[in-house]
């Protein structure tokens, strides 16, 4: 049986591991490592408490982006430490305003077949050049940069089958809601989703990223196009045709599920507010108002997408009860909309521009109001996602934004001249991009830089009290908001604690300090989202010491067993605020955990579903510590 994409990628890493047969466990070596400064403040000082001297693969950066704008002083105090770290062990510092660090890195650092880590949830964009980027927590970029293997489960791959060609008005953003719409948020968790067909040759890489950074949304662990001759014609417009190669699967290759999309019969989607797969049809959402449209992010902030926005709305003018915020995804991006006049036609319509970054997407800036509905170009749409609990957003493509936002309500742009894309000259300026000048570097932390608690082995046996039940689809935004309230925090986990569940339950984190000792009941994909290790880092500040859920997303079910919290399955129908659990862990290597309410004396056992090594990280009391164990 011939490889997939991921199968060939995974088996020249393979350093654990006798295969890369679907389910083994195997250990791979890492070629590049991100970190962004939401999360890379923490990567860093985890890291750094390795004692390793110098980051070990072959490409490392360290970008700002999510609080480029500085909104509070901490992040600029953040920013000065991330600099000197970077320069310090060895990595590249991508400056505020050189834009979002997927954009920024298969532009400038991707290359086929590479293995990335990005302490992000949306590395697989970089998917796009035909190279396996992979979303985790800070944790496992730390031990990545010191040189350590990243360990997963080989996952099923489910197969894309793209055919035609797609039509004006329909963009590669309706590509991806499509998928969501077939798979859900929950159908791609534990597989690799590879596209392939006569369709994906006709998609140019930015299109290709649109896709795979989305696919993110489907809980799959990354998402992989064929490196052909688009991706080679890409390469060369970046300046670094040397770094292309060829990267296509096995004819034979096996495939849990073939999904066929005929590119040539899609239509405008909309992912209407609450979840990125509560997809409807133009038809369906066409003609509800809107207050907000933003355009751009890593998701659409390519030059093919704003340079499309700008054609569509050349010589018109927003609608007056619309507010318009284009946020270029990357300075090269911003650079070519000066040069070519997008920038101009876009100001003369009446559009907002912000400087390269998430802004808007994490909702910092750009906030829309109490039951406002915001129509964006983003990935996530839950509620609170745009830095207010009480607003509402919707998903779609640029075509569909840009049309929007001339009428003040979800339009079609297929009633709109058709846009022709020139072939572009990409202007090729790295001076934002600093070298490390090496181990003299003087690492400057500011007052609001935490050090960080020793991790602890986890007890046999603890007594918790259930603090809150929640239900299904619980995201890291509910877990830990994004946006104003906590960016500038990141970096001091006794501060940013205070707002675990903050939407949900204001009195949590107090309760939880009371208590001493937590545990948190759920359902179904508890964790989705973000790969925010905060999300589990602060429930743990906070004393939490197990999570009982019906499931659990991924890339926050490996968090938190590096942070040393249990991520427990069972049936939490039973389980209500206030109980009292006996936790007995002393079974936790046959795979049970076995548990006794004391309120309303039932006994309960949980299922670990964990893996030999990641037993032994959580007994360790984490990933930090595990790694600091002699071999």
């Amino acid at each position: 049986m011939g490889f997939t994409i991921s199968q060939k990628i995974f088996s020249e890493r393979l350093r654990s591991g006798d295969s890369v047969e679907f389910g083994k466990e195997i250990g791979v070596a890492v070629d590049q490592c991100l970190t962004q400064d939401s999360t890379g403040t923490m990567a860093w000082l985890e890291f750094e408490s390795l004692g390793i001297d110098a980051a070990k693969p072959d490409v490392v950066v360290s970008y700002v982006d999510h609080t480029n704008a500085c909104f509070k002083g901490e992040s600029s105090e953040d920013h000065l430490f991330l600099q000197t770290a970077a320069s310090r062990f060895g990595a590249i510092f991508s400056k505020p305003g050189n834009g979002v660090c997927h954009q920024v890195h298969y532009e400038r650092f991707g290359r086929p077949g590479a293995l990335l880590l990005g302490s992000d949830s949306h590395t697989p964009t970089a998917g796009a050049l035909g190279m396996l980027g992979i979303g985790v927590g800070g944790m496992d970029v730390a031990v990545a940069l010191g040189g350590g293997l990243f360990y997963l489960k080989v996952p099923r791959v489910i197969r894309i089958d793209l055919s035609g060609k797609l039509p004006w008005g329909v963009g590669a953003k309706d590509v991806i809601l499509e998928v969501l719409r077939i798979l859900t948020v929950k159908g791609g968790v534990g597989r690799i989703l590879e596209y392939g067909g006569d369709g994906a040759h006709s998609l140019d890489v930015p299109q290709r990223a649109t896709i795979t950074n989305m696919g993110a949304e489907t809980g799959a662990t990354t998402s992989v196009f064929p490196s052909d001759e688009i991706t080679r014609g890409f390469f060369k417009s970046q300046k670094r045709e040397n770094a292309w190669k060829e990267i296509k699967p096995d004819p034979d290759a096996e495939y849990e599920r073939i999904i066929e999309i005929d590119l040539s019969s899609l239509k405008p989607l909309v992912a209407m507010p609450g979840s990125p797969d509560n997809v409807k049809s133009m038809e369906e959402a066409r003609g509800t108002k809107i207050n907000q449209v933003h355009i751009g992010s890593c998701t659409n902030g390519s030059w093919r997408d704003l340079y499309i926005a700008s054609r569509i709305m050349e010589g018109k003018t927003v609608h007056a009860g619309c507010e318009v915020m284009v946020v270029p995804g990357s300075r090269q991006v911003l650079q070519m909309l000066i040069k070519d006049g997008s920038l101009e036609r876009l100001v003369n319509a009446g559009c907002r521009i912000m400087e390269p970054g998430c802004g808007p997407c994490i909702g910092m800036g750009f906030v829309p109001g109490a039951g406002h509905l915001s129509l964006r170009s983003v990935n996530r749409n839950w509620y609170g996602r745009g830095g207010n609990k009480d607003c509402l957003i919707a998903l779609s493509s640029v075509e569909v934004c840009a049309a929007s936002a001339l009428q003040g309500e979800i339009a079609d742009p297929r009633e709109l001249p058709v846009v022709v894309l020139p072939s572009p000259e990409f202007i090729i300026d790295d001076s934002m991009l600093l070298h490390p000048s090496g181990k003299e570097t003087e690492i400057i932390r500011g007052k609001n830089i935490a050090p960080l608690k020793p991790q602890s082995p986890l007890p046999e046996k603890i007594k918790a009290e259930v603090l809150i039940t929640l239900g299904d689809g619980i995201s890291t935004d509910d877990i830990l908001p994004a946006g104003p309230l906590t960016q500038h925090l990141r970096s001091n986990l006794p501060e940013i604690a205070r707002f675990a569940f903050y939407y949900l339950d204001e009195t949590f984190s107090q309760r939880a300090r009371e208590a001493k000792c937590g545990a948190i009941a759920a359902g179904e994909n508890y964790g989705q989202g973000s790969s925010r290790e905060h999300a589990a880092l602060a429930p743990r500040e906070l004393g939490i010491s197990c999570i009982f859920a019906k499931s659990f997303a991924r890339i926050h079910r490996k968090n938190l067993i590096n942070c040393g919290i249990a991520p427990l399955v069972c049936n939490t129908d039973s389980l209500h605020q206030g109980d009292e659990l006996e936790i007995d862990f002393s079974g936790v290597s046959e795979g049970i955990v076995r548990m006794k309410n004391l309120t309303n004396k039932e006994d309960i056992n949980a299922q670990i579903n964990m893996t030999a090594l990641e037993i032994d990280i959580l007994r360790s009391g984490g990933a930090l510590a595990h790694a600091k164990k002699p071999m």
